[in-house]
């Protein structure tokens, strides 16, 4: 990639955002969708007569992100969503970019856990030989899974990148201490790889913070774009369910697409004349 190929940061117009409703109101929308999310795992056990809601997949799906989607549309409004297809060359190469680099710290993070867990204690690696729950549901039709990956991901975008981190454009001065809060409740709401590996827990949930602050980092640089973060989003899982058809082709996939976002990364952020965390929000404005 030559100097010239590198896209151009938005200009402050350009990025501004319009997100209409007050702190309480998104506080409110936020605490919906965390309880919605986490319903999940443990409403039915406690009331099983729910389960004629959260047994089927169109009932989970209306649980767990038609509530959270209509909470922040009636209370938060469109405005952090409005930038949903900005600047899509730059998202794509902040996209790429992060997602590479931060999978592989990520990957560095948890090697250093695994080798503590091994020193302190290592029965507790056992945890992770037991089945991701998710891949176990998915196993009677896993190409379905590959493709609605990419609802998911998309739903997931719309919700934890578009509203719950986009509501504090033009709030702050500093995009990193949103991100990183918002990343991790992302990590927290996965609520099933605590219930199922225990004590390993702890080896699971740094991907999936470095992962959404990946996809925060990205949505702030392009000036709100949720089409890119979506579909890295989608692209991941749909690879790791892509496992249970074909264990080495789902692999390489996943790690093919963490090497190329890591080499485009690589070249991008030295490339670039300003540090890689000093990206300001664009001209902040008093509250949208």
């Amino acid at each position: 990639m030559t100097a010239s190929a590198v896209p151009s940061v938005p200009s402050p117009a350009s990025t501004a955002p319009s997100a209409p409703g007050s702190v309480g109101r998104y506080a409110v929308a936020l605490v919906v969708t965390v309880a919605a999310i986490l319903s999940q795992y443990v409403v039915p056990q406690s009331f099983p007569a729910t389960l004629v809601l959260y047994g089927n997949l169109p009932g989970d799906l209306f649980v767990v992100y038609g509530i959270p989607v209509l909470a922040f549309a009636f209370l938060v409004g469109a405005g952090p969503l409005r930038g949903w297809a900005s600047h899509l060359r730059l998202a794509t190469v902040e996209g790429l970019s992060w997602f590479g680099v931060l999978s592989l710290l990520g990957f560095l993070v948890v090697l250093a856990l695994a080798i503590a867990y091994e020193v302190v204690d290592p029965s507790a690696l056992t945890q992770l030989s037991k089945q991701n729950p998710v891949l176990t549901a998915a196993a009677g039709d896993p190409w379905f899974w590959v493709g609605f990956s990419f609802v998911i991901g998309a739903f997931e975008e719309t919700i934890f990148r578009g509203w719950v981190f986009g509501f504090w454009r033009n709030r702050t001065t500093s995009w990193i201490v949103p991100a990183t809060w918002t990343s991790i409740l992302f990590a927290g709401v996965h609520l099933y790889y605590g219930t199922t590996y225990g004590a390993a827990a702890p080896l699971i949930f740094p991907e999936l913070f470095f992962l959404g602050f990946a996809f925060a980092a990205t949505y702030q640089a392009s000036g709100g774009n949720l089409v890119v973060v979506a579909l890295l989003h989608g692209a991941t899982d749909a690879t790791v369910f892509l496992t249970l058809i074909n264990l080495g082709v789902g692999e390489a996939l996943h790690y093919l697409l963490i090497l190329v976002g890591a080499v485009i990364g690589a070249v991008y952020f030295l490339r670039r004349k300003e540090p890689v965390f000093v990206r300001p929000w664009a001209n902040p404005t008093p509250a949208d």
